[in-house]
C-alpha cells in the first residue's frame, strides 16, 4: 500500500468519536471494514493516535481498525487524581466491548504495551492476540533516570518528522497527568504480568532502540505463554511509525495466521 492509499485507509475513512467510562474520556478513531480480525491500537504515554496514523491504514486493508486516544493525552481532559494501569485498563475494556463482540488483537506501543497487557489478563476472552511494540519498562533498567536517557537516545536516531510529531503531541499533554503516568509506567511489572496473559504474544522493537533492548524482550518472551519475537533492522523506539508495513506483516503473520504458535 502506497503513502496516499496509506493516509487514505488511516485518515479520511476514520471517524472520531468520544466514549467515556468511568470518568476518563477517551476518543476512538474507526476504519471498520467488514471481514478479517479486529485490531485496537493503543498509543504510549503522551502520545495519541496519530501514533499510528500509517499502520491503522496498513492494517485496515485486512479488517476493522481502532485507533484509541486516552484520557489526558492528544488534547482530551486529564482525570483528577491518579489512574492506575489496572483502572485504565478496565475502561478500555469496556471501550473495546462497545467495538466489536468478537476478540480483537490489541496492540500496544511502548507504555501503550502495559495498558494492552492488562486488558488481556483481565479480559482473556476479549483478546485473541497480543501485539506489544517496544514494550516498556525493562526491569534492569527501571528508573526515571534511566528511561530519560534511553528516550533521548533514541530522539538521535529517530527521523526528524517522527521527532516533530512526538514533541507536538507531548505539548498537548498534561504536565501533571504525563508525569503520574511515568510513575505507574515504572511501578508496573510488565514481565510478572505477562505470565499471566492467555493470548498469544508477539514482541516487536526496532533493531536500534535503546528503551525496549534485545535482551528485555528475551526475558520477556520466556514469561510469556506462547510468544513470537520480531526485530526490525534499522529503526528506533518508534518503529510502528517508521516501519509501518513490517510491523503489520508481523502482526498478520504471528497473531492472525501463525496464531502466536512460534517461539522466539
Amino acid at each position: 500500500m502506497d503513502g496516499r492509499n496509506r493516509a487514505a485507509a488511516g485518515g479520511s475513512r476514520a471517524r472520531g468519536r468520544d466514549e467515556t467510562v468511568d470518568g476518563l474520556r477517551f476518543r476512538v478513531w474507526s476504519t471498520a471494514l467488514s471481514g478479517g480480525r479486529t485490531s485496537v491500537l493503543l498509543h504510549g504515554v503522551g502520545m495519541s493516535h496519530r501514533s499510528y496514523r500509517d499502520l491503522h491504514g496498513v492494517l485496515a486493508a485486512s479488517g476493522a481498525v481502532h485507533s484509541i486516544d486516552l484520557p489526558g493525552f492528544a488534547g482530551l481532559p486529564a482525570p483528577r487524581g491518579d489512574v492506575s494501569v489496572e483502572r485504565m485498563a478496565d475502561a478500555l475494556a469496556a471501550v473495546i466491548a462497545s467495538l466489536t463482540d468478537a476478540p480483537v488483537i490489541l496492540v500496544g506501543h511502548s507504555m501503550g504495551a502495559q495498558w494492552a497487557l492488562e486488558v488481556a489478563r483481565r479480559r482473556p476472552a476479549a483478546v485473541a492476540g497480543l501485539a506489544l511494540i517496544g514494550p516498556v519498562a525493562d526491569d534492569r533498567h527501571r528508573t526515571l533516570r534511566a528511561q530519560g536517557a534511553a528516550l533521548t537516545r533514541d530522539g538521535f536516531r529517530e527521523p526528524p518528522r517522527v521527532n516533530a510529531r512526538v514533541f507536538a503531541d507531548y505539548l498537548r499533554s498534561r504536565k501533571r497527568w504525563f508525569l503520574a503516568q511515568v510513575g505507574c509506567m515504572l511501578a508496573y511489572p510488565t514481565e510478572e504480568r505477562l505470565v499471566d496473559a492467555a493470548a498469544p504474544v508477539l514482541l516487536v522493537r526496532g533493531g536500534r532502540d535503546p528503551i525496549a533492548g534485545d535482551a528485555w524482550l528475551a526475558r520477556l518472551a520466556g514469561r510469556a505463554h506462547r510468544a513470537s519475537v520480531v526485530v526490525v533492522p534499522g529503526h528506533g523506539h518508534h518503529v510502528e511509525r517508521t516501519a509501518p508495513e513490517a510491523v503489520a506483516q508481523a502482526i498478520l503473520e504471528h497473531l492472525v495466521v501463525g496464531a502466536g504458535s512460534r517461539r522466539p
